[in-house]
Parts: structure tokens; sequence; C-alpha cells
């Protein structure tokens, strides 16, 4: 995730993941993509970026202390599975797919695929 400006990676401590956190709230989000199909036999590739945007609602403090006290929801990069429904209320907008913030957009995937299939 890039928020800021800044590179997102996993969190080392709660405290990190807390900070993360609270640097969403209110602001927006970025998942960075790329992906790179290669035809094993030709060795033609085929790559195309995707990057969705979280725009973010106020996230309490009271939220992001028991999202960081339960560990389970900040082992991702970014810190915050944004997927989880409990997350749900305090995203605004995703411009963009789930499958794209998860890593792999599904949709451009696809679409490379069928790209380096038909030889385009």
């Amino acid at each position: 995730m890039v928020s800021k400006g800044v590179i997102r990676e996993r969190p080392r401590s709660a405290e990190e993941a807390r900070e993360f956190i609270n640097g969403y709230s209110g602001d927006r989000a970025f998942a960075v993509n790329f992906v790179l199909v290669t035809d094993l036999s030709t060795g033609t590739t085929r790559g195309g970026w995707d990057v969705p945007e979280i725009r973010f609602q106020h996230i309490p403090d009271e939220f992001i202390d028991q999202v960081v006290n339960q560990g389970d929801m900040t082992c991702v990069a970014g810190g915050l599975k944004l997927t989880h429904p409990s997350v749900q209320p305090f995203v605004k907008e995703l411009v963009g797919t789930v499958d794209s913030v998860r890593g792999l957009p599904r949709e451009l995937t696809e679409k490379l695929i069928r790209e380096s299939l038909q030889g385009k």
C-alpha cells in the first residue's frame, strides 16, 4: 500500500500498525500492482499496471485500538485488511476492485492472458 507518498509494507510492530491505520483516517491509500504474463513457448511478455485507490472515512481511535489489539487484521501490507467486514464502514469509496487491493487484479490478469494466447 502507498499512503501519503510512503510505501506501507507489513507493520513491524503494533505501534507501526496503529500509525499506518491512523494515517488512512479521512485520507486515501493506493495498492500498486504490475502483472506480467509470459508465453513460455515464445518468450514474449505482456504486462500492465493496476492501481486501485481506497478513500477512507474518519477511522475512530477506538476501532484502531481494537484492530491493533486483535492483531489478525494488521498482518498484511499496509497494516489493515481492507476487505474485512468490520473495515467496510470506514471505506468511503473503492476506485478499482477488491482483488486488485488484495494484490492480483483478476480482470487485468485475464486480459493479458487472453492477449498472449491470441498473439496480439
